[in-house]
C-alpha cells in the first residue's frame, strides 16, 4: 500500500493563523481533507497539522501532498526542501502555487495548478508509475455535483475551538475585487452545489453549529432560497459569509436568519466611495450602510464587518473615521485588514507595475503588516493605524457594548468579540500623534 501525507503549514509571522497556547486552531480548512477524500482506496493518507505536530522528514511515505496561503509559503517551502532531501517527492498546490508556479517548483518535484480535483487521481497515477509531471492544470472547472465529501475523521477535532464542521456549498464569487486571490483563482465562474447534497452532508454532522466557507454563500440568490429553505427543517446553527446586498432582499434576509444563519460575515472593506469604485465594489454604498446594519440585526442576524486600510483615498484620518463607524452602526465585531497585494490579483500585478511593493517576503503577507507604499499616507502611520483600530475598538468598554447589544444570539457575539480581543491585546500599542498629526 502506498502512503501520501498531506501536510498543512504554519504562519511564522502575524497574528493570525496560529494555534492557541492550548493548542486550538479556529476554523477546519477544507483542501487536505478533500484531496484526502479524492485519494484512491490503495493509498494510506495522513494529515499533519504542523502548527502542531512536529515534521518527520525520515517518515516512509511515497508522496508528501502541500497547500497553503500565501504568508504559509515560506514554512511550506521549508517543509518540502526537507522532505526533498530525503527523497521523497512532494507536490505542492494552492493559491499561491497557482500564481506562482515557477518559484513553487524550485521547492517541489510537482505542482498543481488551481483546483485540484480534476487532476488529483492522474497525478497519483502518474507517481506509481513513476513519471509525475512538473505541471498539472485542469482543462475544466470542477463540477459541483457528487462531490468529494472531505475525511474529517483523518483530522484531530479536540484542536479545533469553534468551527470543526465547515463546508461548501459554493464556489467562487460573482464579484471581481482587484485585491480579491479567490476571482484570481476561481475567475468569476460561480458554481452551486445539488442542495440535496449539501443537507445531506450536513445531516452527518453530530453537532447543530456549523460554518459556511463559500466566498459569497447568497452570490446566487434563487440557489440561496433554495438552501435556506432546506437547512430550515433542520433546526441547526449557522454562520456564513455575504454581501450586504442581502438587507435588499426581505425574502432572502429573513430565510436566512430563519434556517439558522445566526451571524454573517460581511465586507464592507471602505467608508469611501472611490475606493470602493476603484475595487470594483461600486455596488457597496457607504451611504446604505446604516439602513442595512439595522435591518439585518432586526432578523437577529450578527454582523462580522470586515474592513480594509491603505487603500488609494486612506488619509490617515481613516481609523478613527471606521472606528467610529463600527461604534455608532453597533456592528457585532469588526475585523480589520491591511490592503496586501497577494501574488496573482490584478491588484498585485498594478503595484508591481507601479513599483510600489516594497517586500516580497511571503511572510509578511498576512493583512496585519504593510508591504507596500501607500499613496495618502506613509506605511509608519498605516501600520501604527491598524494596531490603533484594533486596540480601540476592543477595548473593554466598545466590547462591552456590543456583546451586550441585544440578548439575542448573544452568545456567537460574545465569542466572536473575545477572539479578537485577544487578538488586539497582543498587538502594539502606538502613540496616537503619530498617526493623528497629519489627519
Amino acid at each position: 500500500m502506498k502512503k501520501l501525507l498531506l501536510v498543512l503549514p504554519r504562519h511564522e509571522q502575524g497574528f493570525w493563523g496560529h494555534v492557541s497556547k492550548s493548542g486550538k486552531a479556529g476554523m477546519v480548512r477544507l483542501s487536505l481533507s478533500t484531496v484526502a477524500a479524492l485519494t484512491p482506496d490503495h493509498w494510506q493518507v495522513e494529515i499533519l497539522d504542523s502548527r502542531v505536530t512536529p515534521v518527520n522528514y525520515d517518515a516512509p511515505v511515497d508522496l508528501v501532498g502541500i497547500t497553503a496561503f500565501t504568508a504559509e509559503i515560506p514554512s511550506a517551502y521549508k517543509i518540502a526542501d526537507g522532505f526533498r532531501q530525503k527523497g521523497t517527492p512532494v507536490v505542492m498546490g494552492g493559491f499561491h502555487v497557482s500564481a506562482l508556479p515557477d518559484e513553487a517548483l524550485e521547492h517541489a518535484d510537482s505542482v498543481v495548478v488551481g483546483e485540484a480535483e480534476p487532476v488529483w487521481k492522474r497525478v497519483l497515477a502518474d507517481v506509481e508509475a513513476g513519471h509525475l509531471q512538473p505541471v498539472y492544470k485542469a482543462e475544466r472547472v470542477v463540477d459541483m455535483n457528487h462531490m468529494a465529501v472531505p475525511c474529517r475523521h483523518l483530522l484531530s477535532r479536540d484542536m479545533y475551538s469553534t468551527g470543526f464542521y465547515t463546508i461548501q456549498a459554493t464556489r467562487g464569487c460573482p464579484y471581481n475585487c482587484e485585491y480579491c486571490a479567490v476571482s484570481a483563482f476561481f475567475g468569476r465562474t460561480y458554481r452551486t452545489r445539488p442542495v440535496d447534497q449539501v443537507i445531506e452532508e450536513i445531516k452527518g454532522f453530530d453537532t447543530k453549529n456549523f460554518f459556511f466557507v463559500d466566498d459569497n454563500i447568497t452570490g446566487k440568490v434563487d440557489y440561496a432560497k433554495k438552501l435556506f429553505r432546506a437547512l430550515t427543517p433542520l433546526k441547526r446553527t449557522w454562520g456564513g459569509q455575504t454581501a450586504i446586498t442581502i438587507a435588499k432582499d426581505e425574502e432572502l434576509l429573513s430565510l436566512y436568519a430563519k434556517s439558522g444563519g445566526q451571524y454573517a460575515f460581511i465586507g464592507f472593506e471602505s467608508l469611501s466611495e472611490k475606493n470602493l469604485a476603484r475595487m470594483n465594489k461600486s455596488w457597496n454604498s457607504p451611504e446604505t450602510y446604516v439602513k442595512a446594519i439595522a435591518k439585518i440585526h432586526k432578523k437577529g442576524i450578527n454582523i462580522l464587518g470586515s474592513f480594509i486600510f491603505g487603500l488609494d483615498d486612506d488619509d490617515p484620518g481613516v481609523f478613527q473615521r471606521t472606528v467610529e463607524f463600527v461604534r455608532k452602526s453597533k456592528i457585532d465585531a469588526a475585523q480589520f485588514h491591511i490592503l496586501t497585494p497577494f501574488p496573482g490579483t490584478r491588484l498585485f500585478d498594478k503595484m508591481a507595475a507601479d513599483g510600489r511593493i516594497t517586500s516580497r517576503d511571503w511572510g509578511r503577507y498576512h493583512t496585519s503588516d504593510v508591504v507596500f507604499s501607500p499613496s495618502a499616507m506613509s506605511a509608519e502611520e498605516l501600520q501604527n493605524g491598524y494596531w490603533w483600530a484594533f486596540r480601540k475598538s476592543y477595548s473593554i468598554a466598545n466590547t462591552l457594548k456590543r456583546c451586550l447589544r441585544s440578548p439575542r444570539n448573544i452568545k456567537s457575539r460574545v465569542a466572536l468579540n473575545l477572539g479578537y480581543r485577544k487578538k488586539a491585546m497582543q498587538m502594539p500599542n502606538p502613540d496616537i500623534h503619530k498617526i493623528f498629526q497629519h489627519s
